[in-house]
């Protein structure tokens, strides 16, 4: 098993041209140190705006260029592996994953993690202790109420973890009681996304699928079919809409119209509903426990800088003075990050509440949710796992949500997907 480093983090991002671009990757790779420093990512207007920032600033304090590259989500990931394929990778990615790819193309982070120390097992060495990757921020997952339609029903809720934390069976009759109250059309909506739905799972007795110790298999206990049944069966199109994980339908964009009693997220919502929520009151709350506390987290990115650009010391320089304590701060602050480094405080403009609720909810999270992240840290920079082309559990659950599969074909299925990319 690769040894863990337990030391730091990093960061960078840089950028000058604010405007999303869809130009390739590369471009840079002519070896020439004077052109602009090529990072690609993909943030909203928050996260991109953050890394902006950051740009213009190494911009006027160093003269050095950084051109933000910020393309949809879902082609990063292709859009990389290409520019990997034709020898034109940019100077630094945000990416959400080591990439097998990629993976030997990209340059040693060691030095630079043992200055800014990331947050234990957000980062992990391969068996020759290099670092090829660092945690840009942290995500959790959380739960945001409508607070107007709460209040207006009479329904009371915890609003910290040293109140009595509700469990799902007093959520859901509380919601239900709202969504009557209010005649609103539903009680709950959760992103599609298995990074969401694990955390369901972790708090319905659940450990998810998990890889082993040595790395050579996911498993799951036995509480984890009768945790997805209970998921599945909430998918009514009373307690919460069908379409969200059958036809993608924004949640996110639900939740703003004013017809929903509860939003399951994560901490990335918060600077967005800042600039965004205008006609309602809503309010960060814990997440329901049956029996266990639990948020999912972990490294929102993962910051790498490539090899053969011909720009490789200039894009650590960038990445060592981005994780400094005060520009990391910096961004945290501008971008609503909760930061992967150890020691950094952050005093966000709005909602400072918020983000110490998820920052409570990460510190009271059993052990086994960040002993998940470090098998999954480890895998990924050991190279040895296939790229998975889609995501098995969330993928399984959707065709169990509409009926075609049982819970526990969900747990045999992803896991029959995702020991093969083992091999």
């Amino acid at each position: 098993m690769p040894a863990l480093n337990r030391r730091t983090l990093l960061a960078a991002g840089l950028a000058t041209a604010a405007v999303p671009t869809v130009a390739a990757c590369g471009g840079n790779s002519s070896g020439s140190t004077d052109a602009p420093l090529q990072f690609i990512l993909s943030g909203d207007a928050n996260q991109g705006g953050g890394y902006a920032t950051m740009a213009e600033k190494y911009q006027e304090e160093t003269g050095v260029v950084v051109e933000i590259v910020d393309v949809p989500y879902d082609d990063l990931q292709t859009k990389v592996r290409n520019a990997a394929q034709a020898n034109d990778l940019p100077a630094i990615g945000r990416m959400p994953s080591v990439d097998p790819v990629w993976l030997d193309r990209t340059v040693d982070l060691a030095d630079i993690a043992a200055e800014v120390k990331p947050i234990e097992g957000m980062y992990a060495a391969d068996e020759d202790g290099k670092i090829p990757a660092l945690p840009s921020d942290l995500t959790a997952v959380g739960m945001f109420l409508n607070k107007d339609l709460w209040d207006e029903a009479g329904v009371e809720y915890p609003t910290s973890f040293d109140d009595n934390v509700w469990t799902w069976d007093e959520f859901l009759e509380s919601a239900r009681t709202v969504r009557e109250a209010t005649g609103i059309r539903f009680s709950l909506t959760m992103d599609r996304s298995s990074h969401r739905l694990s955390s369901f799972l972790y708090q319905n007795g659940s450990e998810g699928l998990a890889l082993t110790d040595d790395l050579s298999e996911y498993v799951a206990n036995d509480g984890t079919a009768g945790a997805l049944e209970r998921f599945i069966a909430m998918n009514d199109d009373e307690v919460m809409p069908r379409s969200v994980w059958l036809t993608e339908e924004d949640p996110n964009a639900m939740f703003k119209t004013g017809q929903i009693a509860a939003y399951y997220s994560g901490s990335w919502q918060i600077a967005d509903f800042v600039e965004n929520i205008a006609d309602f009151e809503w309010i960060s709350v814990p997440m329901p426990a049956q029996p266990d506390q639990a948020t999912n987290f972990g490294a929102a990115a993962q910051i790498v800088v490539f090899e053969g650009t011909g720009q490789e010391e200039q894009a650590l320089d960038f990445v060592r003075w981005l994780y400094s304590p005060e520009n990391y701060a910096e961004i945290s602050r501008i971008a609503g990050f909760l930061p992967a480094t150890e020691g950094v405080e952050v005093s966000y403009d709005a909602r400072q509440e918020d983000f110490d609720l998820y920052n409570a909810a990460i510190a009271g999270s059993p052990a086994f949710v960040g002993q998940i992240k470090e098998r999954d840290l480890a895998l990924q920079v050991s190279g040895t796992a296939a790229p998975l082309s889609g995501d098995p559990l969330r993928d399984e659950t959707v065709k169990a949500i509409s009926g075609d599969i049982s819970a526990e074909e969900v747990v045999e299925n992803a896991l029959a997907q995702l020991n093969e990319s083992l091999a």
